[in-house]
This record gives C-alpha cells, sequence and structure tokens, in this order.
C-alpha cells in the first residue's frame, strides 16, 4: 500500500479536494446540518470506497495484496492510514483541545 507522504500521483490530491468541495457543499446547502452528520457521512463512504478499491486481487501470492488479504488485514491497513492522514493534518490539533496549555 502507498505511503501518503510519498502520494506523487495528481488524482490523489484531485480526490482530497473533491471531498472536502462535497462536504462544504452539504453544509452551504443547509446551513442547519450537523457538521459531524456530514463528517461521518462522508467518512462512510470514503471507508466503503476504500474496502472496495483495496479488495486483494484474489492471487494468494500477489506480493502488493499481501497487507489487505483479509478482512482483519485491511482493517489494520485502514486503520494506519487513517491515522497517518489525521496527523497529517493541519486540523489535527486544535486550539481547543483540552491538553492543549492556555498560558
Amino acid at each position: 500500500m502507498s505511503d501518503v507522504k510519498n502520494q506523487r500521483d495528481p488524482i490523489y490530491d484531485d480526490a482530497a479536494r473533491e471531498a472536502v468541495n462535497i462536504a462544504n457543499r452539504l453544509a452551504e446547502q443547509d446551513p442547519d446540518a450537523d457538521l459531524w452528520d456530514i463528517a461521518d457521512g462522508l467518512l462512510a463512504g470514503a471507508v466503503h470506497w476504500w474496502l472496495y478499491a483495496n479488495a486483494p486481487c484474489g492471487d494468494r501470492s500477489c506480493v502488493d495484496c499481501e497487507s489487505v488479504q483479509t478482512a482483519e488485514l485491511r482493517l489494520k491497513e485502514l486503520q494506519r492510514l487513517v491515522r497517518e492522514l489525521a496527523e497529517a493534518s493541519e486540523y489535527f490539533h486544535s486550539p481547543n483541545d483540552t491538553n492543549v496549555a492556555h498560558a
């Protein structure tokens, strides 16, 4: 599986940008919508698509599919990727986090 930090394919940036655009559009269309509901819906769709796109090819000796050969391995890979993406996000830390010291 690819490492997010080494991602060079422009389709990666396009897909991420489109996801944010969809969320912004939904929030603008319904100002009373709960932003968490929008985010959870986008995440549900992204997880669904990721699992579909990362299904093993069926060749038990395929080196590319080694990390996703079982449901448990796919979940582990997905969790690793989500952690990596979250930690790389400019929104990972918030000034309102309860563990942030305030002077």
